[in-house]
């Protein structure tokens, strides 16, 4: 043995202490001040739909003059998904965060000096780019963090926020649009996250797993490790490693994002994304259509869409809630492709049953709490399907996909009310898109069986 793999190879383990911890608390400050920045990026995400009317009102353009301010938020988005995860995992989740946090915050600010409507859709452009850092970051840091029986609660619950933020989004519409004008969104959308830039760096920490694989010798590691498990004697430790060498020889690069592909992760990888296009593609298809839906094709009138929708936002708040604690309990796999078949079934019963009768408000409460528990619930197994040094990137490349189903998919509606399709057909065919979610998670589970995810 040469002196140079002695101290790999006398190195403190740091997984088994990772993996028997049960104590929670010294992960709440994390779990809280994420939660917080997922509801203000699920703010910033979904405010721009609430204001649209106003601001174009005050650009002196027909609401349709936004729709360059849409795209450019979307393609931001996108392309933020697929560059942010792999800077992640090679410069850390931590540093990561916080830039994307203060320019996101910065950028949100900037369009009440717009002069144009372009200018705006250029500044939303950018923001998304910072947006899009966000989810794969929550999720990986959460991931690494949680103790492992509550690894897809601490998930889940942060994505609560995300939701509760599309909901906070519409509050602030209500409170301030008419008193105070759509800028008092975006003021309330740049400060907030500049004031938890500060908390979050001085109240979390960089993972155990990063700070391991940058530097086996830094100091804080040790500083971490006893935090988990104060009666730990580390005396005469001074390098640390994070499971087996051959695990550690097997790694892919930080950073190298392809990884997503190699090493038989090619086949989990290619359905990951399958089911993120279709799930955030139905979101999207139904968030920009559903209104509209049962106005034209029902007559329904859109206040009273808008009354019942909340129905649907308080199972969706449930779900995303309670589906961390379901899958922890009772399997992944088999909580959430129940989940999407009933999501199916729930949206069909939506197009068939009268329009405000107690079937009808017991299926759109279900779907809600399917489709909100379920886009909550693959987040966490992508998150739990890749390694530390590709994770953000996994989850960041999955998310890309899904905001490209985002753009695609809404254009099923248009469509349908084009081809004018019943209502109970429209429902019919939105139902396959959970359907083939369901099928891609029966390829999932069974490929992710071949694959260690410390590989």
């Amino acid at each position: 043995m040469t002196p140079d793999e002695t101290p790999a190879a006398a190195a403190f383990d740091v997984q088994p202490i990772m993996e028997r911890q049960t104590r929670v608390a010294p992960h709440l400050p994390l779990l809280i001040l994420m939660t917080l920045i997922m509801l203000i990026d699920g703010y910033d995400v979904f405010m721009l739909g609430k204001i649209a009317p106003a601001m174009a009102a005050d650009f002196g353009e027909p609401v349709t003059g936004l729709t360059l301010v849409f795209i450019l938020q979307q393609a931001g988005l996108a392309v933020g998904s697929f560059v942010v995860g792999p800077l992640s995992d090679r410069y850390g989740r931590k540093t990561v965060v916080l830039i994307c946090v203060a320019v996101f915050g910065l950028l949100t600010l900037a369009p009440i000096w717009a002069r144009t409507l372009t200018e705006v859709a250029l500044m939303r452009g950018m923001a998304g780019l910072f947006l899009a850092g966000i989810i794969p970051n929550a999720a990986a840091m959460l991931t690494e963090f949680a103790p492992p029986h509550r690894r897809a609660a601490f998930v889940a619950i942060a994505f609560t926020g995300y939701t509760a933020g599309g909901a906070g989004s519409a509050l602030v519409t209500i409170w301030l649009l008419d008193s105070h004008g759509w800028e008092s969104a975006f003021l309330i959308g740049g400060i907030v996250p500049l004031l938890l830039v500060p908390l979050f760096a001085l109240a979390t920490d960089e993972t155990l797993q990063f700070r391991i694989r940058r530097n086996p010798r830094d100091p804080a590691i040790r500083r971490m490790v006893q935090k988990l498990d104060p009666a730990l004697d580390l005396s005469g430790v001074d390098q640390f490693r994070f499971g087996s060498l051959a695990d550690e020889d097997r790694a892919p690069r930080p950073g190298d994002a392809l990884s997503v592909f190699r090493d038989g992760r090619a086949p989990m990888t290619a359905m990951l994304w399958a089911a993120f296009f279709v799930a955030l593609g139905v979101i999207a298809l139904l968030g920009a259509w559903m209104a509209t839906f049962f106005y034209q094709l029902a007559g329904v009138p859109l206040s009273r869409w808008a009354a019942y929708s909340l129905l649907s936002f308080a199972g969706g708040v449930t779900g995303t809630t309670s589906i961390g604690f379901m899958m922890d309990r009772f399997g992944r796999s088999r909580v959430l492709i129940t989940l999407f078949i009933v999501d199916a079934v729930a949206l069909a019963l939506i197009g068939l049953l009268p329009f405000g009768s107690a079937p009808f408000i017991a299926a759109l409460i279900v779907w809600g709490y399917c489709q909100a528990g379920g886009q909550a619930g693959i987040n966490v197994i992508c998150a739990q399907a890749y390694p530390t040094s590709i994770r953000a990137s996994g989850v960041g490349w999955a998310f890309g996909a899904g905001r490209v189903g985002g753009i695609v998919l809404p254009a099923l509606g248009g469509a349908m009310l084009a081809a004018e399709a019943s209502l109970s057909q429209v429902f019919f065919v939105v139902a396959c898109g959970p359907l083939l979610v369901a099928a891609a998670l029966v390829g999932i589970h069974i490929t992710m069986a071949r694959v260690s995810p410390r590989a």
